[in-house]
């Protein structure tokens, strides 16, 4: 069928088409002259944002939960449990992060009248306010990724390492986990600043510059991958040496295997080296919703492996 209707673009205060994300081509609303199953992508990303805000405020009670108890108790003071805390944070300040952008940008919208909503969003975008809160969700996200790794890390040191001065490493890990994502998130934002200062830094227009943020956080990613191959075959080494029957050893190790995916964000292999803009339909899809329900149900596995199901607890 022929849907009769109008197409629309929309001009900046430039004087110039407004274009679309990452492309020269202009903006349009075909709204108009699109049949409702072309909706169907709209829908989908509704049916995301619905799942991982759900999926965030779990986890975010949850780890307040799990914040106090290990707070509480001073029997669980230890380095070990500081170094949970720390990873309980991220994982906390990650989610708020997340909720306050969202919400920054539904009170923006809400507060425009329809007419006025594309000037109200590109007048914010140009804003300070823009900048900053999506420059601190990217270092709540990135932190996050190396409280993560020190987990990893602090995990493959306990396994191999008789003795270590936990003093000692528990200063190094706290600047891996909150120095080291500052250094680069800072180094990207001057660069963006000084190069690439347009509208709210949500676009890659040259994607050397997001690299100094995305190759950290796929080291981050590779190198806990390879800490979890080790550990596994550590454990696997251990089960066999207590001459366990071949049932118990792959019970054991599915119960390892498990909990460790969680606990080091090894999930994340999965499409970290599949960048956005080469995922198109499909393929993006199944992407956002992986990563997405993942990154925000995380949180909520971590509280419950670390400190609801904990013995020590």
């Amino acid at each position: 069928a022929v849907l009769h209707g109008q197409v629309y673009r929309f001009c900046t205060l430039e004087g110039t088409w407004l274009l679309k994300e990452n492309s020269t081509l202009p903006w349009r609303n075909l709204s108009e002259c699109e049949t409702s199953d072309q909706d169907a992508p709209e829908e989908q990303l509704l049916n995301l944002s619905i799942i991982y805000t759900i999926g965030y405020a779990l986890s975010f009670s949850a780890l307040v939960i799990a914040t106090a108890i290990l707070l509480g108790f001073r029997h669980l003071h230890c380095t070990r449990n500081y170094i949970h805390l720390n990873l309980f944070t991220s994982f906390i300040l990650r989610a708020v992060s997340v909720f306050i952008k969202d919400s920054v940008v539904k009170w923006m919208y809400s507060t425009a009248t329809q007419e006025h909503q594309w000037d109200g969003l590109i007048s914010f975008q140009e804003s300070l306010s823009c900048r900053l809160v999506f420059v601190m969700m990217q270092y709540c996200v990135a932190a996050n990724y190396y409280w993560l790794l020190v987990e990893g890390m602090y995990l493959y040191t306990l396994l191999v390492l008789p003795v270590f001065s936990e003093q000692k490493i528990f200063r190094l890990y706290l600047f891996i986990g909150w120095g080291v994502p500052m250094l680069f998130v800072i180094l990207w934002g001057t660069v963006k600043y000084l190069y690439e200062d347009e509208g709210c830094w949500t676009r890659n227009y040259n994607m050397n510059y997001w690299l100094i943020i995305r190759l950290p956080i796929l080291i981050a990613i590779g190198v806990n991958f390879l800490i979890f191959i080790r550990v596994i075959c550590i454990i696997i080494s251990k089960l066999q040496a207590n001459l366990m029957c071949k049932t118990d050893i792959k019970c054991r190790l599915a119960k390892s295997t498990l909990t460790l995916i969680p606990l080091l964000g090894t999930h994340e292999v999965i499409f970290a080296f599949i960048p956005d803009e080469h995922a198109r339909g499909m393929l993006r899809f199944v992407k956002l919703f992986t990563e997405l329900s993942f990154a925000s149900f995380q949180g909520l596995m971590v509280a419950i492996l670390y400190c609801f199901i904990n013995n020590e607890v």
